[in-house]
């Protein structure tokens, strides 16, 4: 359709990929394991909303610009660095002040549209999903596509419903998983510190990657 192919092995392909954890992933299971699954699946729709940003850019050219300028790339890099080392470094003092006032949270908690927002702000400020959309959906839009924004758009929203199912799942596991352990201070503390170090990690990691 649109003058895609592959249809199969795009999809199956968009799986795996979505099972690679990261910073969206990471944000999801923080959510689920401090408020439910009810913010874990917020977290996620906030998520799938900020990848429709990069779908519709993608089909516009604008990720395009985005590869081909190392400013733009890294103006929008440092940007999203920043703030995945801020949501880090906030975790990591929550941690200390849950302990303080004997609260079981992993993160501290927030209202829905927060919830949501953060999640949005977690996916559209990642260049690297910008230039993956750019790298990898063109291999399925034929090249006598009829309209090759229509072509980017149809397997930006497969792989997004795919990725958001996969994502409420996440969700799900996560808050079940942890029910029981979210009462527990030693581990609330534990899982607190070690998050927002990976936040901060993958903040700085993307800091280090280079433009075109």
């Amino acid at each position: 359709m649109f003058g895609t192919h592959d249809l199969l092995l795009f999809v199956v392909s968009g799986l795996l990929l979505n099972l690679t954890p990261g910073p969206d992933t990471l944000y999801i299971v923080g959510r689920s394991t401090s408020q439910g699954t009810r913010a874990g699946a917020t977290a996620a729709l906030g998520i799938g909303a900020g990848t429709l940003v990069h779908i519709s850019a993608g089909a516009l050219g604008l990720s395009a610009i985005l590869a081909a300028s190392a400013t733009a790339f890294n103006v929008v890099k440092m940007v999203g660095a920043v703030y995945l080392v801020y949501v880090g470094i906030a975790l990591i003092r929550a941690s200390g002040r849950s302990s303080a006032r004997a609260a079981p949270l992993a993160i501290a908690p927030a209202a829905m549209r927060t919830v949501f927002f953060q999640g949005f702000l977690t996916n559209v400020l990642n260049p690297k999903v910008a230039l993956f959309f750019v790298a990898f959906l063109p291999q399925f839009i034929a090249s006598d596509s009829p309209s090759m924004p229509l072509a980017f758009l149809y397997l930006g929203l497969i792989f997004n419903l795919n990725g958001t199912l996969w994502n409420l799942f996440v969700a799900w596991s996560a808050a079940r998983i942890t029910k029981g352990l979210r009462r527990s201070f030693a581990f609330t503390k534990w899982f607190d510190r070690c998050v927002g170090s990976l936040f901060v990690c993958l903040g700085v990691k993307l800091a280090l990657v280079r433009g075109t």
